[in-house]
């Protein structure tokens, strides 16, 4: 199966104004909220939208990296030892309204890790969930985002794929079938 193209660039452009005026809708100043992306993949997102809610409103939004790797309830389950990615939050979230974002949502798993490491650094008043992609029907938690890029639904002999202009040169959202080796 050759990869479908889910979002081209314009569209993925679109997506992510779009996210960023829900944001503003719900949050105005940002006053008391924040946006943690859980790594790696939705760190790219969270950088995104403080870029654009930056253009857009001239609003700096308090942004976060979160690592997840030991809140996972898989991590001790794998053959060779994790390495962790890097946390960067120089804030606490301590009675904030929290905005988590991912760029892939699928089992839920990712994020129920999420909302574990994020109370690690306080207890917020709320806490969201934002999925560039959202791949519908296949949660094995009940975990539902509050803002949504783009819904798809897949089968398991299926991934989503989010490319970032950062790392991969360009913004595209491909639907691709599984290989063997995966």
């Amino acid at each position: 199966m050759e990869p479908v193209v889910i979002l081209n660039q314009q569209r993925f452009e679109i997506t992510v104004k779009r996210l960023c005026y829900q944001l503003i809708e719900n949050h105005g100043n940002f006053s008391n909220s924040v946006i943690l992306g859980l790594q790696p993949r939705g760190v790219f997102l969270a950088n995104r939208l403080k870029k654009v809610l930056k253009e857009v409103s001239g609003v700096e939004v308090q942004t976060g990296a979160l690592d997840i790797t030991f809140y996972r309830d898989d991590f001790r389950r794998k053959d060779k030892p994790l390495i962790p990615s890097v946390t960067n939050l120089d804030f606490s979230v301590e009675g904030k309204r929290v905005i988590i974002v991912d760029d892939v949502l699928y089992t839920g798993r990712t994020v129920r890790a999420g909302m574990e490491a994020c109370l690690t650094w306080g207890r917020p008043s709320e806490i969201e969930l934002m999925a560039f992609i959202d791949r519908r029907f296949q949660r094995n938690i009940p975990i539902q985002p509050d803002y949504i890029g783009k819904s798809v639904d897949t089968i398991d002999e299926e991934m989503v794929v989010v490319n970032w202009e950062e790392t991969e040169g360009e913004d595209i959202v491909l639907l691709k079938r599984k290989s063997s080796e995966q």
